[in-house]
C-alpha cells in the first residue's frame, strides 16, 4: 500500500532532474589552492638554492645543514604534489566541453602544468619553478574568464 501511494506521489509531483560535476553539487572551485601549493614549492626551491654547505669536517654544522635541506626538499615535493592534485581536480571536474571550445589549448595548458609539478618535485630548478608559477597564472586567468570575472593575480611572497 505504501509503495502504491509513493508511486502516485511520484507521478503527480516528479522530482526535478539534478546535475552535478561530482557526487555532491558543491560548485566550489578556485585555482587559489593551486597557486598556494605551487608558490610554496617555489619558495622551498629558492631556500634550497640559497643554502651554503658547511665545512664537511664540521659534523654539527653538516648535520644541521642536511636536516634543513631534507626538510625543504620534503616540503617542496609535498607542495608540488599537492599543486598537481589540485590542478587535476580543476581540470577534470570543473572544465567542460564548452570551455574547450573557448580555450582550444586548455588540455595542453593543464597537461604542461601537471608535468611542471612533477619536474619541480624532482628537481631543484628556479627556472622550472617559475615556469610552474607562470602556468598556474595562465590557468587562473582562464578559470576566472570562464566565470566572467576579472580576478587579479597575486602571490603571497
Amino acid at each position: 500500500m505504501l509503495e502504491k501511494a509513493l508511486q502516485q506521489l511520484r507521478e503527480r509531483r516528479p522530482a526535478p532532474v539534478a546535475e552535478a560535476h561530482c557526487d555532491g553539487p558543491c560548485g566550489v572551485y578556485d585555482p587559489a589552492s593551486i597557486r598556494i601549493a605551487a608558490e610554496a614549492a617555489v619558495s622551498m626551491t629558492k631556500k634550497i638554492l640559497s643554502l651554503t654547505p658547511p665545512d664537511p669536517d664540521d659534523t654539527a654544522a653538516m648535520a644541521a645543514y642536511l636536516n634543513t635541506v631534507s626538510r625543504y626538499v620534503a616540503i617542496k615535493e609535498e607542495q608540488a604534489h599537492l599543486a598537481k592534485s589540485e590542478l587535476l581536480v580543476l581540470w577534470t571536474d570543473y572544465f567542460k566541453p564548452p570551455h574547450l571550445e573557448a580555450y582550444p589549448d586548455l588540455h595542453d595548458t593543464f597537461w604542461k602544468a601537471a608535468k611542471l609539478c612533477s619536474t619541480v618535485k624532482v628537481e631543484v630548478s628556479a627556472v622550472h619553478a617559475q615556469e610552474l608559477m607562470d602556468a598556474v597564472e595562465e590557468i587562473h586567468k582562464i578559470f576566472w574568464a570562464t566565470k566572467g570575472r576579472d580576478i587579479a593575480w597575486y602571490t603571497a611572497s
